[in-house]
């Protein structure tokens, strides 16, 4: 049986969470989402097949495995009705025996999409890079109890009640930033009509995960985002809305901290980030378009070429320190392959890699370079197929960041996933 697992980004996120919480979802009674909304893509790759989840947890590809978006989640129900009827024309089954929405999930309107795009217009060369989802100003709207929650879209009366709050608080922001407000009307009718049909989901989430855990079975609590997009750890501003670390899975799903009993860190064998804000270890010019070609990176939500560079050791540290991480998953080492030596950060300044700066903007990234191997990694099924400077990288890896990696991803397919042992090997 896997025990109860916190699955979090390492980096600034697109690490590989949606692959490894495919894997570990074969052992798990249910996945949770904690936090985020339809700001996050996760990537899997089945028989050949790309399936991008916004919303829904990874897990929902497992038959047998219940995925339950927890309290913590923003969602806007259109873009969750979309990707279940995209799920279900492709033979996936969703419904009331499959997915959990917690009654207590806060909901995106039209009005938090536009101020959105507004704020973000209006810091003109200072964009945070939003993705314009609405994300923020639900969360906004959450801690200043004016929001909208899941449980009010079952009820007229109720949901127009807060409809109207909404329209009075955002909609002044709206209205005084150039938008055009929608008409607070269409928008009930076309909630209720959402309210309707996810009727049959919604519950008592923090309930039925306590039931399961109860009874002898595991949760798997799948984040969204990275470490360093986390709301109070990040680089502030260029963040997200919540906070991305393990802790959240408490307060994001309903869980007293005594339920989670390992957390996996995945972990990207260089690093990436989308949108601005620092990136010690950025590379740019002809290896940045190398880097981004040979790894696909662009975002699965917007499309947007993301940033790379190196691996860095000490925000990976960091990271481990942040979210207590017992193991770790490491992804993407073979888009490294055909390098003669691989660079990789091993401090900030001239203090050793645990040193950690107070704003990354003031870090500066010292290098090493270890060798490169010359093989495509594709085909390897076992960690003993790897070349011996594959496999000295990794073991560099967890002595710089303090943690075992159980798991290396070679490629997309779920057959291109080599087990090392601990967790990953029940």
């Amino acid at each position: 049986m896997l025990p109860n697992v916190v699955v979090v980004g390492t980096q600034w996120g697109d690490e590989g969470k949606g692959k490894v919480v495919d894997v570990l979802s074969t052992r798990a009674d249910a996945v949770v989402r904690f936090q985020g909304g339809n700001n996050a893509g996760h990537t899997l790759v089945v028989d050949g097949e790309k399936i991008v989840l916004h919303l829904l947890p990874s897990g929902i590809l497992r038959p047998a495995c219940l995925c339950v978006l927890g309290n913590g989640v923003v969602i806007d129900p259109g873009v969750l009705w979309k990707e279940i009827d995209a799920l279900e024309a492709r033979g996936v089954p969703v419904d009331a025996g499959r997915l959990l929405v917690s009654a207590r999930a806060h909901v995106i309107l039209p009005i938090h999409k536009q101020l959105d795009l507004l704020r973000e217009d209006a810091r003109g060369d200072a964009k945070i890079g939003t993705t314009g989802r609405g994300i923020g100003p639900t969360y906004g709207d959450k801690v200043a109890r004016a929001g909208v929650r899941v449980v009010d879209l079952l009820d007229r009366a109720s949901l127009t009640e807060r409809i109207r709050a909404a329209w009075s608080s955002v909609g002044r922001a709206v209205a005084d930033g150039g938008g055009d407000l929608p008409d607070q009307d269409a928008v009930i009718e076309e909630y209720l009509v959402y309210g309707d049909r996810l009727r049959p989901m919604v519950g008592d989430a923090a309930g039925v995960l306590y039931r399961i855990r109860a009874g002898g079975g595991s949760v798997l609590f799948e984040g969204a985002q990275g470490t360093f997009l986390d709301v109070d750890h990040g680089t502030y501003p260029y963040v997200t809305s919540s906070n991305t670390v393990a802790g959240a899975a408490c307060t994001g799903a309903g869980v007293g901290p005594t339920a989670i009993d390992e957390v996996v860190g995945i972990v990207k064998a260089y690093t990436t980030r989308v949108g601005s804000g620092p990136f010690p270890t950025e590379v740019g010019g002809e290896t940045g378009e190398w880097l981004r070609a040979a790894g696909a990176e662009y975002g699965a939500t917007t499309g947007r070429p993301r940033r790379c560079g190196w691996f860095d050791a000490p925000l990976v540290r960091q990271a481990v320190r942040l979210n207590g991480v017992t193991r770790l998953a490491l992804t993407k080492l073979d888009v490294l392959s055909g390098l003669a030596e691989v660079p990789v950060c091993v401090r900030y300044g001239g203090a050793d890699v645990d040193g950690w700066p107070l704003s990354l903007e003031q870090a500066r990234p010292e290098y090493a370079s270890l060798p490169g191997w010359g093989v495509d990694l594709g085909s390897c099924r076992s960690f003993e197929d790897l070349p011996e400077a594959c496999r000295a990288y990794v073991a560099w890896i967890e002595e710089a960041v303090g943690a075992p990696v159980d798991l290396v991803s070679v490629g997309p397919g779920r057959e291109q996933t080599l087990v090392r042992g601990g967790l990953f090997a029940g």
